[in-house]
């Protein structure tokens, strides 16, 4: 019986190893490859910009309460966009597109 369940044991342990390693083993032989350009330009197409109520909405977010769009003027939103694009670190793109989200809301 000792003999029958080592026996078993063994081939189950066996059959686990021979399992992973076929699982883990490179199939990167089998397939072309990809000359690197087109994957450069396959990433620039499928690139997706998010827009000014998206980033208002992440970056304010992060430090406080996002302010609504009614709480202030244009004017007002002017300077406070400029204070914030220094205080969030945002790129003069991002603080723009803000910009114009929260004055159309406005």
């Amino acid at each position: 019986m000792k003999t029958v369940y080592k026996l078993s044991i063994s081939l189950g342990l066996m059959a686990a190893f021979g399992l992973t390693v076929v699982a883990c083993s490179s199939t990167k032989d089998k397939y072309m490859d990809v000359p690197t350009d087109s994957v450069a330009d396959a990433s620039e197409e499928f690139k997706i910009e998010k827009s000014g109520a998206q980033m208002w909405g992440e970056t304010c977010n992060r430090c406080h309460i996002a302010p609504s769009p009614s709480d202030y003027n244009d004017t007002d939103w002017e300077t406070i966009s400029l204070h914030m694009r220094v205080r969030a670190n945002l790129t003069e793109h991002e603080s723009k597109k803000i910009e114009e989200f929260l004055k159309s809301a406005n």
